[in-house]
């Protein structure tokens, strides 16, 4: 019994003092400190700033320094404004040309009311003073490089201290205008959606002039209150129906304005289109009745139409990417048998995605009032 007792009491004292060797667990063991304020200041010191600005090089090779993330602009022309104005109208802090009437209904009143600058060509009504006080973060020159463009840019920079670019833009490399604007105002998805549309109409076109080949449509497009301008071959305005037909307006010395070339009745004459496109507020609700146009291919055969006009002249003047619309509806109505998709609704695509309007039927119906040949 004796031996029990002490074996007991031995295994007792062990116990013990394994009970009194072991240490409670730490809530903390493997856990990471929580991080400090002092921490957390740190972090934040050492993450890489956004530069307040980067350096842009432009379509005539000047490299300018511009913000790094724009929200104020303002266009040096007509031309400009309607490319931009598709992609970031809400940045816009004034107008370099004023809406025409026809604007109302697609474009909104708060845009079309916005303070007037002036254009730096064309008019050269530029009003440097009022742009300069309205605050911009950049100008932007958009089309066909002028002979003196680079240093216009640069004194338009010095008088106004805001940076200005100039991105080039023809039917061909529109896509590729729309996408430098995409990354500039940092639209990118807005400037793909434009660029994509662009690129599949006119490849498009491309493709029916390609089996249209040689037989190309005798053609003139005219201007001015009695038709006696002409948009002349090889023309910056004539690249539209230069592409698109036999353009007979060959003269000597193309103009580069939108107001084309002024000829005589005679010469039109002599070039005896088979088809003519008139200008909105020209002669065409009369020309049928006009002793000098009825001896005309095209009017005595009725080959004439109008060209639409609503916020913007659908063959250019100026020759921004409205033309697009030429290219979709001029096209069916010239070849129709080469032409497999539906043109009211590409038009009613275009407006929505280059005016952000939804176009109605009224409204179609009164652009197009005279834009196709009677069956």
């Amino acid at each position: 019994m004796k031996k029990l007792i002490s074996l007991l009491l031995v295994l007792a004292m062990m116990f013990s003092l394994i009970a009194c060797g072991t240490t409670p667990a730490d809530p903390t063991d493997g856990q990471t400190e929580p991080p400090t304020v002092a921490d957390n200041e740190n972090e934040t010191q050492n993450q890489p700033e956004t530069p307040e600005t980067v350096v842009f090089t432009d379509d005539l090779g000047r490299e300018v320094e511009i913000p790094s993330e724009i929200t104020r602009i303002v266009s040096t022309g007509p031309l400009a404004q309607i490319v931009l104005y598709a992609i970031a109208p809400d940045m816009f802090v004034g107008l370099s040309a004023k809406w025409y009437d026809s604007a109302e209904g697609f474009v909104p009143e708060e845009y079309r009311n916005l303070p007037f600058f002036g254009q730096l060509y064309g008019s050269a009504d530029l009003n440097v003073e009022e742009l300069a006080l309205a605050d911009p973060q950049i100008i932007i020159d958009i089309g066909e490089a002028k002979k003196n463009a680079v240093e216009d840019l640069n004194a338009l920079e010095e008088q106004t201290t805001i940076p200005a670019v100039f991105i080039s833009a023809t039917l061909e490399t529109m896509p590729q205008t729309f996408r430098t604007l995409g990354a500039l105002l940092g639209r990118e998805e807005k400037g793909e959606e434009l660029a994509q549309f662009c690129e599949r109409v006119y490849n498009r076109t491309v493709s029916i002039m390609e089996q249209v080949g040689d037989n190309k449509v005798n053609a003139l497009y005219v201007l001015g209150e009695q038709g006696l301008n002409v948009l002349a071959k090889d023309s910056y305005h004539a690249e539209l129906i230069d592409m698109l037909t036999n353009n007979l307006a060959v003269v000597e010395n193309p103009v580069g304005k939108g107001t084309g070339n002024e000829v005589t009745m005679e010469q039109i004459a002599l070039w005896n289109p088979d088809f003519v496109l008139f200008a909105p507020d020209s002669i065409f609700e009369t020309a049928a009745e006009t002793d000098t146009w009825t001896g005309i291919n095209a009017i005595a055969n009725n080959n004439y139409i109008e060209v639409p006009e609503g916020p913007h002249n659908w063959m250019g003047s100026p020759p921004a990417v409205q033309r697009y619309l030429g290219l979709i509806w001029l096209t069916a109505e010239l070849y129709p048998e080469y032409c497999d998709y539906d043109v009211k609704a590409e038009i009613y695509e275009y407006y929505e995605l280059f005016y952000n309007c939804q176009l109605t039927e009224e409204q179609y119906s009164a652009l197009t009032v005279n834009a196709f040949l009677a069956d």
